[in-house]
Formats: structure tokens, sequence, C-alpha cells
């Protein structure tokens, strides 16, 4: 859909053991947090383990496993969310980041359930430190 802007260019930040980047919904539409399926946070190779990995929209952060349980919390393509996963960089340098996002469009029912989506976006940018 829009996946070439999913990861806002220059937003990784790191406090030297966990590291963050700021994401956009890759839909047109705002979608409720329940609706995200799935998220990857790989930077230079190294993949977040998925029970590091947090989610912080609208002031509030979640473990990516609590999303499902929080169809009150919205999505909307206006605003960043915050991936933030257990990866150990220095701040500065060129980094690849990439971000892989599954999510559920549930207005859309196909002949094999609600439409799922996933869409990846991979940026080269500089790790700045976490203040």
């Amino acid at each position: 859909m829009i996946s070439d802007r999913l990861i806002e260019q220059d937003t990784l930040t790191t406090d030297g053991t966990r590291s963050s980047v700021e994401v956009r919904i890759p839909w047109y539409r705002a979608l409720p947090a329940s609706c995200i399926a799935g998220v990857e946070f790989t930077v230079d190779g190294v993949t977040a383990p998925p029970e590091s990995l947090t989610w912080t929209m609208n002031g509030r952060t979640f473990g990516i496993g609590e999303l499902a349980e929080h169809t009150e919390e919205w999505w909307f393509p206006a605003d960043s969310a915050v991936v933030t996963g257990a990866l150990a960089l220095a701040p500065g340098g060129e980094h690849t980041v990439r971000v892989g996002l599954r999510l559920y469009i549930p207005y859309i029912v196909t002949a094999h359930g609600v439409l799922r989506i996933e869409e990846h976006d991979t940026k080269t940018m500089e790790a700045q430190v976490r203040r």
C-alpha cells in the first residue's frame, strides 16, 4: 500500500542497549491497535527478539502481544508510532533499518476471511542518542 513511507527517515535512536524507530501506518485509514498482527524490527541484519519489542502510540506503550486486546486505541495516518526493541547500537554511523508489519483490515472481508496485509520498508540512517 504505502510501504515506502513506513519508516520515518532519521528517527533511529538508541540508548546503547535498546533502539527505536518511528513508523507510519501503511494504510490510508486509521486502524485500532488490535489490527496490528505482527512487527519485526531489524538493524544491520540483526532482528530484535520478538519478546523485547514494544509499541508506543498516543502516549501509551504496549508489548506487541498486548496490542490485540486494545480495540480502543487507534493508529491514525497522520501519527507516528514508535517501535523499540533490544538492539545494541552505538550512536552515529550509518545503519540499515528494516521494519515489517502485518495488519488486519477489519472492514475488508475476502473469501479467505479478513484481509491481512504485510508491508516492509528499509532505510539507511544514522543512530541518534535517545534522550
